[in-house]
């Protein structure tokens, strides 16, 4: 989705083709369903990575699919939010449960590895362009959406 696209949604309501072959939607979200899909959206995660042509591409930790672009970081952070606050809105108005922000999950298993000087500097360096806090995210994110896409 393109920041022109996700910023559209603001003014004119939405605009969707659902994956599932449902009716497109053309009317703006309710005030209540908004404003819950806001909260949820300010709550998720994003990871943003540069790109040469379009400056940054971002994506929602917890909703993959869900991703947008802009010229600046902050540009793409807000593009990003609308589209995560459109498709909660989607699933809320059918009635689905939201996936949770991933802040509220508690993890209780750990996973150690074992890295020479230069990766574990490899992928700080990766970690910190990609605007995670540190190299577990970053390292839970990959090898999470790589495991999903195998």
């Amino acid at each position: 989705m393109s920041r022109k696209s996700a910023k559209s949604l603001n003014r004119t309501g939405r605009k969707a083709t659902a994956r599932d072959g449902a009716a497109a939607l053309d009317r703006p979200f309710g005030a209540d369903v908004l404003r819950q899909a806001r909260d949820f959206a300010n709550e998720y995660r994003i990871i943003l990575e540069a790109d040469e042509a379009l400056g940054f591409i971002g994506h929602v930790l917890e909703m993959p699919g869900v991703m947008a672009d802009g010229k600046t970081p902050t540009e793409c952070v807000a593009a990003v939010r609308e589209a995560a606050s459109a498709s909660v809105g989607v699933m809320l108005e059918q009635g689905q449960n939201p996936p949770r922000p991933a802040g509220e999950k508690k993890r209780q298993a750990q996973l150690n590895l074992r890295l020479t000087d230069e990766e574990k500097l490899v992928l700080e360096e990766a970690a910190t362009r990609r605007g995670f806090r540190g190299v577990s995210d970053f390292v839970r994110d990959a090898a999470l959406q790589r495991a999903r896409s195998a």
